[in-house]
């Protein structure tokens, strides 16, 4: 399921094919609505009935490029949708919504200049290399506000597996099989524009009013060679990611301690995040209406946010052990204000 998610192609604002995926997939197992904005927002009917109202929250976008010109000579200039860094972006091959592919510009190493050498180039110069020879022939394959995506594929890497789109399709399908397998009722909402501010969880979070969210996200690790210890923010193979704070939220504590000692008490591998940085959806949830008690559960990353991002299939699975667990403890009043 991973595979085919990643391999979907939905920037932020054109969540089209993802959407239709999910909606394929859950179709038999909700009640299913689509909202202004194209979050889906689908009432669960599990076991038993849950005596809160639970939001459980995965995004569908991924960051991508957006063109916004066309030069004389057939080339696309273009913005980035989301966080993306240049260097990630140098000599990739991309595709756009209508399947036109190309590759980013980058100068060749020869031609730099001695003031260059060293330093990335400015996101303005870059631009897209569609084998066109000018902006006629550009134009009648590309429209100027269309997306485009990174090209690269699934593929296993030892015991994980690269692939773009990890943040969030990975979530996606932690919440696709928490559908299926629901003991307790819930509302499930697979949200849009979440990388260009968190816009869409605002919109569906309204719509459902929950008291309780948990955000099914993918976070950055950083456990690589030369990053000290203290500064590597979780591991991959560590488990599912819990957050006290980030960027956007203040995560209740109450839900963070009992996240923590279910893990434990399980035996799901379990991790907490080693420092206040970064944001999803949780910062529109927990802020909508009278206030969403709010927990994040995430799936380690390396590389986020670039054509080439790593993650293990164990995280994942921890990720929706713990979730389910979650969930349960919320629905039956376990847990309780």
């Amino acid at each position: 399921m991973i595979k085919k998610l990643t391999e979907l192609n939905g920037t932020s604002g054109a969540e089209y094919s993802v959407r239709n995926y999910i909606i394929s997939e859950i179709k038999d197992y909700a009640d299913i609505k689509t909202d202004n904005m194209g979050n889906i927002i689908a009432f669960v009917r599990g076991k038993n009935k849950a005596t809160k109202r639970i939001m459980v929250d995965a995004h569908m976008d991924e960051v991508g490029l957006i063109i916004t010109a066309v030069t004389a000579e057939g080339f696309l200039k273009f913005e980035t949708v989301g966080g993306i860094d240049t260097a990630v972006l140098l000599a990739r091959r991309v595709v756009t919504e209508r399947g036109v592919k190309g590759v980013i510009s980058m100068k060749p190493v020869h031609l730099l200049s001695s003031s260059e050498k060293g330093k990335l180039p400015d996101a303005d110069s870059l631009y897209i290399d569609i084998g066109a020879s000018s902006k006629e022939e550009a134009l009648d394959l590309v429209n100027i506000g269309e997306t485009a995506v990174f090209m690269e594929g699934f593929r296993p890497l030892g015991n994980s597996f690269v692939s773009k789109a990890i943040d969030d399709r990975a979530g996606v399908a932690v919440l696709i099989s928490l559908i299926k397998n629901a003991e307790y009722d819930f509302y499930a909402t697979f949200s849009v524009q979440e990388e260009v501010g968190l816009r869409g969880a605002k919109a569906a979070a309204f719509s459902v009013d929950p008291e309780y969210s948990i955000v099914i996200e993918s976070t950055t690790a950083s456990d690589i060679r030369g990053v000290a210890e203290e500064k590597t923010v979780c591991n991959i193979g560590a488990g599912a990611v819990l957050s006290f704070m980030d960027k956007a939220t203040m995560y209740d504590r109450e839900l963070f301690e009992a996240a923590k000692a279910a893990a434990e008490q399980k035996g799901i591998p379990c991790q907490v995040k080693r420092a206040v940085a970064g944001g999803n959806n949780a910062g529109a949830i927990n802020v909508s209406r009278g206030g969403v008690k709010t927990l994040a559960i995430s799936v380690p990353c390396r590389y986020i946010h670039s054509a080439s991002s790593v993650a293990s299939k164990e995280d994942i699975l921890a990720v929706y052990s713990l979730a389910k667990e979650m969930i349960g403890k919320i629905a039956s009043g376990e847990i309780d204000d």
